[in-house]
């Protein structure tokens, strides 16, 4: 049962609005993650030109990845911590604004360091924008809603996939990666006016503290929540961030083949998303378990079916699906270790997923640059096959779940 949220003065909050105007709220957050995922992962998509314009290996590229993550788990509790008291809505905006001032340094970089510089600054949006957007949909439509409000919330993710690496790599292909970032400034700032319209005000329900998250952080679903996100995360982002150089050095498939292969996962992604959003409610061990195990097969089998375009094309297809559960999956984990507490769960499952994310990125690199591309993959399905293992251990389950059905 949902209760009346209350403002930190002690006021009732305003009800939500019609159904219609809530949708379009909801819209307009989805978008403003959809920006953000993707101006956050484009680089995946373009690390060879990239690495190409500035002199530098994929591996040391892949610090346009790691970057950001790093700076969003920082940002994640830091500064939802700072603005505790200020209405949410206009943070939002704020973020917005701030991720076209990096797409537009991006696209301006002359140097490497520069573009590591604007990196930063999509690193702090992602940190307080997710902090925020992740929790919002029982704030903007009404409680029967709030299920599908939160996967289509979540769906900006594989939609980042779907659309925007693939279209950023098209335009990249065709009049330089810079363009790609110039239109997703457009595309951001486009997001930017759209929200004041359509969103109410949010004040904040309850303050955010350090204290409070320190409590949050000592329960055992907590832990939990952080253990799966930690595995499972760290093997999907230490492969998928170097995917384009396994698709040209191993499959051996050109810049418009990518571009397919790309939007073939994404859509895959779209599907997983809302798979995994109907099955974490009703058996999320289950649900868990499954995305850990497909990609722990599918980045596995890579080096050795990949080489063949149908084998390789087939892995993105069970690679996207299973990823595409990954972040409903584990916001539901965090969600279910503090329900009284949803910007809370909010940033610690933003924190530790865009940390995993940098790590990930780093660790993929690494390899990449020290092996090799195949190395990478197969690195990543050793760790997704721990993370089904941790799932399937009734020992390592927060308490109040271990006796329910998977």
């Amino acid at each position: 049962m949902t209760t009346a949220a209350t403002t930190p003065d002690g006021r009732t909050a305003p009800p939500p609005r019609t159904p219609l105007r809530g949708r379009l709220a909801v819209v307009s957050v989805m978008l403003g993650i959809f920006s953000i995922v993707t101006t956050e992962i484009l680089p995946i998509g373009l690390l060879t030109s990239i690495g190409s314009d500035f002199a530098v290996s994929d591996g040391v590229a892949g610090l346009l990845l790691t970057m950001p993550g790093a700076l969003a788990a920082v940002s994640a509790p830091v500064v939802t911590v700072a603005t505790a008291r200020v209405d949410r809505r206009a943070m939002l905006g704020g973020f917005m604004l701030l991720l076209v001032l990096a797409d537009l340094l991006t696209a301006a970089a002359t140097d490497y360091r520069l573009l590591l510089a604007a990196r930063v600054l999509v690193g702090i949006t992602i940190g307080g924008f997710w902090s925020i957007g992740a929790g919002l949909a029982e704030r903007l439509v009404r409680p029967e809603s709030v299920g599908r409000a939160t996967a289509v919330i979540f769906s900006a993710v594989p939609l980042g996939s779907v659309l925007g690496v693939p279209a950023g790599t098209f335009i990249g292909g065709l009049a330089g990666w810079r363009t790609s970032f110039v239109v997703m400034g457009a595309l951001t700032a486009g997001v930017l006016a759209l929200m004041p319209v359509v969103l109410p005000p949010l004040p904040p329900t309850r303050v955010t503290r350090a204290s409070l998250l320190r409590a949050v952080l000592g329960r055992s679903g907590t832990r939990f929540a952080l253990l799966i996100t930690f595995l499972i995360v760290l093997s999907h982002f230490a492969t998928y961030t170097y995917v384009t150089p396994f698709l040209e050095q191993v499959t051996r498939a050109g810049p418009a083949v990518i571009t397919v292969f790309l939007l073939v996962y994404g859509a895959a992604g779209i599907i997983g998303n809302f798979l995994g959003g109907a099955l974490v409610v009703r058996r999320p061990l289950t649900a868990t378990a499954l995305a850990a195990g497909l990609i722990a097969a599918a980045t596995a089998l890579l080096p050795a079916l990949g080489g063949w375009q149908p084998g390789a094309v087939a892995l993105l297809v069970v690679w996207g699906v299973a990823y595409g559960a990954v972040p409903v999956c584990s916001q539901a984990w965090f969600a279910r270790a503090a329900p009284d507490t949803p910007e809370a769960a909010s940033v610690l499952f933003t924190a530790s997923f865009q940390a995993t994310f940098a790590i990930g990125a780093l660790t993929g690199g690494a390899v990449l640059d020290h092996l090799s591309v195949s190395a990478v993959m197969r690195l990543g399905g050793v760790v997704a096959a721990v993370a089904v293992v941790v799932v399937a251990l009734p020992g390592t389950r927060p308490g109040r779940l271990g006796s329910r059905r998977g």
